[in-house]
Order: C-alpha cells, then structure tokens, then sequence
C-alpha cells in the first residue's frame, strides 16, 4: 500500500464533522430524554453512595460524578459536556492542528461519558461504533499539541491499518448474520421488497425504490450479499486496485443506504472507515494532481497484475452466478435468482473462512509492521532514529493489542472460531469491555413487517370522546406526509417508537413515562414530538385522557394511469398497544411504579453561573429543527475549510518563469515573509496547495527525517521540474536554495 497522508488526514477531519454532528444532535434531545423532568432522566443512574471518586469511576466510567463537585445536577452536567464535545469537535473541524490525539481522547472520553448514563436511547450499534472508531482516533491522530511537530509518523500505517480491520468486521458480520439469522426473507432474496417501506424512518426516496420490480429488488439483494461478505476479504489484497475497487463498491453500497433512509451518521461514519483503503496516489487523482512518488513497474509485472485482477473479478461474476442461479429470461428482460446452496453449506463456509480471516489480518498487520520497522531503522542520526524506534515499539504494541482483543467479537458470529480464541483474550476483552473500545456488529439480521409496517398512533382527548392523534415529526403517522430527509441527525425517540411497535408496551418500559410525561404536559417532551410546539394539537392545554393504539402501514402504490397517489402510505388497524390512561388512573401509578420510573423527591436544579449559561444557549436553540441546526454547522465549517484551502491554493500557485526569473524571485520573497515556503519540496507544496481538509499546510515531510521509501529530495524534484535547462543552471539554483534554507 502506498503512502496515507492525505486519507489519514480526511479521515481524522471526517472524525470531527461526525463528533461534531453527534453531539449537536443529541443536545437539543437531552431535557426531553435525561433532563429532571425528561422520559430516564439521568440523575437515576447515578448513585452517590459517598464511595471515593476512583471507584465510582471505575463502576461506571462518566465525567458526570464530577458534577455535584462542580455544584451541578446531572441534567445541567450532561448539557456541559455534550456542549463542550460539541465545541471541541467544532474546533478541530476548522483548525487542523487540533485534530490531535489528545484533543480526540477528549472527544471519546466526552461521548464515553453520555453513553454510560444513555440507557435504552443510546444503545444503538452506531453509538458504539462512533465509540470504537473514536477511540482509533487516539491512536491515529497526531500529538500536535504536546510535541508540536506534524510530520509524518513511520508507524501511521500500523495505527491506520485498524480502521480497516474495523470496517472489514463491519461490513463481513454485516452480510453474514443476514443468513446466520435464517430470516426467510434473507434466504429468498426478497428482504428488499419488504426494507424500503418497513426501516425506522424512510425517505421519499424510499417510495420510489420500493416500486422497483421484484426481479430487480432480488438482484439488489444478491449484490448486498456480494459487497457485505465477498468483497471485505479484498481490502488486504496487496494489489491496489482490488483495494480500490472494493471501496467504490462499499461507497456505493452507503450511498444507496442514505439516499432511501435515515440512519444518522451511521453510514457517513462507514464512509469515512472506507477512507482506510485509499492512498495518496489516489487522492492525487482526484484532484488531478502528478503524483511524483509513483513507482513505474515494468511492464510485464503491470500486466500480471492486470491479468491477476481480472481472474479475480471474473471469478467473483462467476461465484455470484453460480451461488445465486442467475439466469437471463430475454423473453421478460429480467434476471431470476436465487440461492442455490443451503443453511448447511454457508455454515461449513463460515467455519472455514473465519480464521483463515483472522490469519489474513495477522499477516497484514504483520507487513505493516515490518514496514514501519525498517522506516524507522532509515530515519537518520541516532536519537532520532531511536526516539522514532520507541514510538514504533509503543504504537505497534497497542495496535497488536487491540487487533487482539477484537477477535472475541469478531468471532461471535461463529462459535468454534471463538471457543478456539485463547481463554486470556477474553478475560482481557471482559475487562475493557464496559470502555466500547471494540464491539460485535450485525446490521438487518432480521427483516420486520413481513405483513406489514407496525406503527404505534398515540392519541389524546379531554373529553374520552372526541380522540386527537398526536402526529410526530418524523416517524410515520399521517397518511399524507412525505417521509423527512434528516440524516445525518437522529430523533432517538422516533426510532424508540420504532422498536416498541414490534412488541407489546411491557418491553419498553420507557412508553409510560412518555404517556405520563404528556399527560403532564411537559414541555422538553412535546419538543421531542414537534420542535414547534404550536404544531402540537395539545399545546395550550394537557390532554386528559391518552391512548394508544398499533396500526399496519404500507406504502401506496402508483395509479393504475402511472400518475402519483395523493398519500403516501395507507394502513389498518391491529390492536390496541396501550389502554387508556389519565393522571391518578391505578394502571398508570402501577406501571410507573413497577420501573421505577415515577419522583420519590422533587429534583433539585443549579442555580450556579455554570447552570444559567447552560440555560441561555438552550433558549438560542429552542424552536430550531435539529437537522437545519446540524447541517447549519456542518455547511459553514466546510465553507470556511473550502475557502481557506483556495486561499492557500492561490497564495502558492505563482506561474513558472525561467531558471533565472524563478531565482530572482527567490531573493524577493525574503522581504513580505513567504521564503520559507521556497525552500520546502515540491510534494510539500502539493499538500499545501490541495487543501483536503482545508486548513493550512502541513509539515508533515521533512528532510532527512522520513526515512520512507518513494521519497525524493528537493534538490532531485527541483531537476525534474527544471529538466529542460542545462547542469550549470541547476547547481546554481540549488546553491541558492541551499543559502536561503540554511
């Protein structure tokens, strides 16, 4: 693999936007959903037992046991520190000397923090992914701020190299237990026929999508199982256009996930792991720029890997015809498929694949390793090289180590690899376990709504007559409403709704502390169900009665003349999901009795100058739709980026005048202060002029301290750029490069 400055450095800034998305997203929910009045609130999972701060810690790791010391409640806690990550992850969005591992470590402890005490409404698997990927970060990053150099590192690589083995997890457990699980969807290749209309909170894409035919939504489904399961093994092939072509497929796989639904920053936070398989080379040919550490391979080795290249993808078309039947009906003008190989066989597949993967990253860990070892045994002078030797021991040390630990879950997919996994990893991975440094993933194992989408309509009276339904903003409810476009912000009670309408109300204790919340009429609640409250049918006065009852919904179908429904979706009643309740009613006391869910005591709140801030920037952002606020941030922090990377772009691109023009130059520039980026290599100004994240030029290549191969120095670069002048000019310039340098 080639070097992986540039996507390391899109990686971390990608980082920042989605830390940043994250936190916004999940500050304007907290006083509807952990504030003293909110659906669990906070305080009640914080114990004060008066034990020493270290243990308290220890049984559940959150900042939030500094808030009494500080004279704040937890709400008001909560609120600072999500504000804080929010700030921080702002700051190294638009300044790139703060995406440093320190300033990372903070961000995850930040996020580490607001999970311990999230509860039903943060336990989503891309809560611990965001945590995992976070906690890479710290690795990754540079130590910009302690040792205030951003050159590059000889072991980047090997820290780089885990978040490709944490997209491959992903991905492969992803595909994997969509046949583990046996759904019958799954195996028939009709999951997508049921997908578009039944997911959390579609998009109006999604209703064209589910028109598709079905031929078409089960050849969709084949390239699902081909890109999650085949394709992974691909991102540590030692040919780098297998690499590259497996991540033009998983960007597109993303892709079509956020254009026909609403997962948050799940899918961008996917995108940017897939950042893992890219190289400077190929980020140069993005921006159409010479990359002049290419490596020219003879020809006949190029052609052997053309030829290499093409048995493999010619052999996963031929795999995937054989594996699924596909046939071409030229009759219909479709494609038939189907599996062609049973529970049984994919099991024997999987015992057989599983470790050979885990040797396979082994022996890709292994490679980058040794790289980085004999970069640092290149770097020049002996402290140098010994400091750099020590880093390499540290950094590869934790990389192995965390490599390690993640086959337990990686392995749970399949039982004998993991009771073969040494009995110590696991004791190991028990004890870390509560920080989400690594985590078992598996996305749509089963295919809800086969008979149609369940959907909870709350409804509200003040007279048990006439009955009002209570329309959210984003999960369906009205027929006529066009389904939102929010990603990447998550409205974690709309998705709570979702899961609670595939069991009874029991299952989610947290329903009757929304029913009681409203009959209450409070405000951080309604503002979870319509930011603008007007919208909300009982905003003047509290209902009286509520109730609840399960619909099934579908989408419509198009005329039969192909013009458009006027609704979107059409639906029948089930059954009734929760009976109706008022204030003082015995079923509601007892439920609230039976979690635990109703104030022994009246809750205590802050009245310190921490605590009044806190409340004036939640009245600026009261009323403001979550995802304008979100995208908001994220338009103007990649405005400013842009921007000041065309700034940097303009202030050194000058047009080339001849050998003697080019050196008179030189000497003016000593004047207005810009010499000193005359006297860097041209690579150095390629970066500086490209402006991916943004942000002014990096030192990250200096001379006679990379030590890495493919690296040419100035005096080299400056002859291929000046090739056509003869060797007397050359010496003479370098000469006068050299006395401005030195």
């Amino acid at each position: 693999m080639g070097e992986i400055i540039l996507p390391k450095r899109m990686f971390l800034w990608c980082m920042a936007v989605i830390y940043l998305t994250a936190f916004v997203s999940l500050y304007v929910q907290i006083p509807g959903l952990y504030g003293n009045e909110g659906l669990l609130p906070a305080r009640r999972q914080l114990r004060y037992s008066g034990k020493p701060l270290l243990e308290q810690l220890q049984s559940s790791p959150t900042l939030l046991w500094l808030g009494p010391q500080l004279g704040l409640d937890t709400h008001t806690a909560i609120e600072l520190l999500c504000l804080l990550g929010a700030a921080l992850s702002l700051a190294a969005t638009l300044v790139e000397a703060l995406r440093d591992s320190v300033v990372f470590l903070c961000l995850w402890v930040l996020y580490l923090s607001m999970y311990q005490v999230g509860q039903v409404f943060l336990y989503f698997q891309w809560d611990n992914l965001l945590l995992e990927t976070g906690f890479l970060c710290i690795l990754v990053a540079p130590l910009t701020l302690i040792r205030g150099s951003r050159k590059v590192r000889e072991y980047d690589g090997v820290t780089f190299w885990l978040t490709r083995w944490l997209l491959f997890r992903l991905m492969f457990a992803s595909g994997v237990v969509k046949l583990t699980s046996r759904c019958p969807t799954w195996w028939g290749l009709t999951a997508l026929t049921y997908h578009y209309e039944t997911q959390c909170i579609p998009t109006p894409l999604a209703w064209f999508a589910h028109q598709m035919p079905v031929w078409w939504q089960k050849l969709s489904v084949v390239g699902t199982f081909v890109i999650e399961i085949v394709v992974p093994l691909f991102f540590f092939s030692p040919l780098r256009r297998l690499r590259l072509g497996a991540f033009y497929l998983q960007v597109l796989l993303q892709v079509l996930i956020i254009l026909s639904g609403n997962y948050n920053f799940f899918n961008l936070l996917t995108l940017t792991l897939c950042l893992s398989l890219l190289d400077d080379q190929h980020v140069h040919f993005w921006l159409r720029r010479t990359d002049k550490t290419t490596n020219h391979n003879s020809k006949l080795w190029s052609w052997l890997c053309y030829l290499l290249e093409l048995a493999v993808w010619s052999l996963l078309i031929f795999g995937s015809i054989i594996c699924f039947d596909l046939q071409l009906d030229t009759k219909k003008n479709t494609i038939s498929s189907r599996i062609a190989f049973t529970y049984h066989h994919f099991n024997h597949f999987l015992k057989t694949v599983t470790i050979p993967s885990v040797w396979i990253g082994v022996l890709s860990l292994t490679w980058e390793i040794v790289k980085a070892m004999f970069r640092c045994a290149c770097v020049p002078g002996f402290l140098k090289r010994f400091w750099g030797t020590l880093q390499w021991t540290v950094f590869a040390a934790a990389t192995a180590a965390m490599f390690t630990i993640s086959l337990v879950p990686y392995t749970y997919m399949e039982y004998d690899s993991n009771a073969r996994l040494w009995p110590g990893v696991r004791q190991v991975h028990d004890l870390v376990d509560r920080y989400q440094l690594v985590n078992s993933y598996g996305l749509f194992r089963r295919m809800t709504g086969v008979g149609g989408r369940p959907e909870v309509v709350i409804e509200g009276s003040n007279d048990g007559v006439q009955w009002t339904e209570i329309e959210f903003m984003y999960k369906p409810g009205n027929l006529s409403a066009p389904p939102p476009m929010l990603t990447p912000h998550q409205p974690r009670l709309d998705w709570q709704m979702w899961f609670a309408a595939l069991g009874h109300h029991t299952q989610a204790p947290w329903f009757t502390s929304l029913m009681y919340r409203l009959l209450q009429g409070k405000k951080d609640v309604i503002e979870l169900i319509q930011t603008d409250v007007t919208q909300y049918p009982f905003h003047k006065e509290p209902p009286a009665y509520l109730r609840a009852h399960r619909y099934r919904y579908w989408f419509t179908e198009p005329k039969a003349d192909g013009s458009y429904p006027e609704r979107w979706w059409r639906r029948v009643y089930d059954e009734e999901f929760y009976p109706t309740v008022h204030l003082g009613n015995s079923f509601l006391e007892s439920m609230l009795n039976q979690h635990g869910l109703k104030d022994k005591l009246p809750p205590r709140t802050a009245k310190t100058t921490v605590a009044r801030a806190m409340r004036w920037v939640r009245s600026q952002v009261r009323g403001v739709p979550s995802e304008v606020l979100i995208w908001t941030l994220i338009a103007c922090s990649a405005t400013f980026c842009l921007l000041k990377g065309l700034r940097n772009g303009r202030k050194y691109t000058e047009p080339k005048a001849n050998a003697s023009e080019t050196a008179n130059n030189h000497t003016e520039t000593t004047h207005d202060g810009t010499s000193d980026h005359l006297g860097k290599s041209d690579e150095q100004q390629a970066e500086e002029e490209e402006g991916v994240n943004g942000e002014d030029s990096e030192d990250e290549v200096e001379e006679g301290e990379t030590g890495e191969k493919g690296k040419v120095t100035d005096d080299e670069e400056n002859e291929e750029e000046e090739g056509d002048n003869d060797e007397e000019e050359e010496r003479e310039k370098d000469e006068n490069l050299r006395k401005r340098k030195f």
